[in-house]
């Protein structure tokens, strides 16, 4: 009101004013004036910030508000931005996949979400490497939910909190996903397994539209392999590139178990086995990669029909790869002959799922006995030694009986691939491709 009815007194005090912050620019008492007079940057930066310190939803998206069910639980990862949301199709389930973004390291975000879930009585099913990456996967009575993040964040203090930094539009950016899927008949039990996501090429394009095969040639295999074979073959996972198709519900084909398999068939069987004795077990799954990623390897392009599975392996560093640090890796070499040591180099991972340990030549040559410990791959003789560790169940022993020769350059049969993947696991918590049968 005193100013409303004198504004010669108000033209008065802000002259005043002008005059004292001038002469206070340079002094510290200047800068903290400036600093609680002056404009907030954060609302320059993001102008949904508001006095009382929330956050609007649209800040953490770019293409749409937080979806309503978003689990209350779960908080947003700060400075994220959401790109999209997507409604997923499970059976007897509700949920949502969303895609964000942010300018921290994978290994932050991974850090975030374990601290946020320390208490609240969650099962952990699965949670992946700070360094490779992986689905961090949680439930908790009717509610499961998955936070998949992308491999190579750098390595920090896991004390350390998430960046308020704004990222900058040319800084590098780190994409993860969070599914949410809460089961909507029963309370407390267990969501159905998340689908692949979009773009993703399922395996069951790659393979016959059916849910079994059916070999003429089965009784070429050895006999003590036979129901291996067909429990894999009863999954539908041991694809050929030719099938002849039936009257049956199965299709009918050779399997040619004495035939030298290549890397790519064995790329796509090992995918496919594994999702498949998993299938109540997303967070075991690997996930089958999208056509829009970019090839690892020169010689699988997007085109390349095993190029989903193959790529998988790659980006879930169970292949050599420049992805995984190795830069003469560059060539995949799809329809060449799998090696004895690719076989247990591809496998072991799976059934150990933790770091392989280090091995050298003379430990594998006291633990196995092989005299041609010397000729195995560096990279493969971790894995070597990690196998002999797993006892009966390990696949040299089922695959190569008792042997002191490796042979480790020695290219496989389609039978020793399919007596490998029979079985994912160790000897105390394993499961095999007879357990998961499906249900006549």
């Amino acid at each position: 009101m005193l100013f409303r009815k004198s504004p010669l007194l108000f033209a008065s005090v802000a002259l005043s004013l002008v005059g004292f912050l001038t002469s206070c620019a340079n002094t510290s008492a200047g800068k903290s004036w400036e600093k609680t007079f002056g404009a907030d940057p954060k609302l320059k930066e993001n102008p949904t910030v508001v006095n009382n310190g929330q956050t609007n939803q649209s800040e953490h998206s770019s293409s749409g508000a937080l979806p309503e069910d978003f689990p209350a639980e779960i908080p947003p990862y700060p400075e994220a931005k959401l790109e999209k949301v997507e409604t997923l199709t499970v059976p007897d389930s509700s949920g949502k996949r969303t895609t964000w973004v942010s300018p921290d390291p994978s290994n932050l975000i991974l850090n975030f979400y374990k601290k946020a879930l320390e208490t609240g009585n969650w099962e952990v099913v699965s949670q992946p490497n700070e360094e490779e990456g992986g689905n961090f996967v949680f439930r908790r009575n009717d509610l499961q939910i998955t936070i998949s993040l992308p491999r190579g964040g750098e390595i920090s203090n896991p004390a350390e909190t998430p960046s308020t930094t704004q990222a900058t539009p040319h800084a590098n950016l780190t994409r993860f996903e969070i599914q949410y899927l809460r089961n909507t008949t029963q309370t407390g039990a267990s969501p159905s397994p998340l689908p692949p996501s979009p773009n993703v090429t399922p395996q069951s394009e790659n393979s016959p539209s059916v849910d079994g095969q059916k070999f003429s040639d089965i009784n070429e295999v050895p006999e003590s392999w036979q129901e291996s074979v067909q429990d894999l073959a009863g999954l539908g996972v041991l694809t050929i590139s030719s099938t002849t198709p039936t009257n049956s519900d199965t299709t009918e084909t050779k399997f040619e178990p004495n035939q030298t398999i290549t890397r790519r068939e064995y790329a796509r069987w090992l995918v496919a086995a594994n999702n498949k004795i998993y299938t109540n077990k997303p967070g075991l799954q690997i996930r089958l990669s999208a056509t829009t990623n970019q090839p690892a390897f020169q010689d699988v392009p997007k085109t390349d029909p095993d190029f989903p599975s193959i790529q998988a392996l790659a980006d879930a560093g169970l292949i050599p790869s420049p992805l995984s640090g190795d830069t003469t890796a560059v060539q995949f070499r799809p329809d060449a002959p799998l090696t004895r040591e690719n076989l247990i180099l591809w496998k072991v991972p799976l059934d150990t799922r933790q770091a392989l340990p280090v091995s050298t030549i003379d430990t594998v040559q006291q633990t196995w006995g092989f005299q041609d410990a010397a000729k195995i791959d560096p990279k493969a003789l971790r894995a070597v030694l990690a196998d002999f560790q797993n006892g009966e169940k390990a696949n040299i022993r089922r695959v190569f009986g008792y042997t002191t020769l490796f042979q480790p350059k020695k290219s496989v049969t389609r039978a020793e691939a399919a007596v490998a993947l029979w079985f994912f696991g160790s000897q105390s918590e394993g499961i095999s491709a007879r357990e998961v049968q499906p249900k006549p």
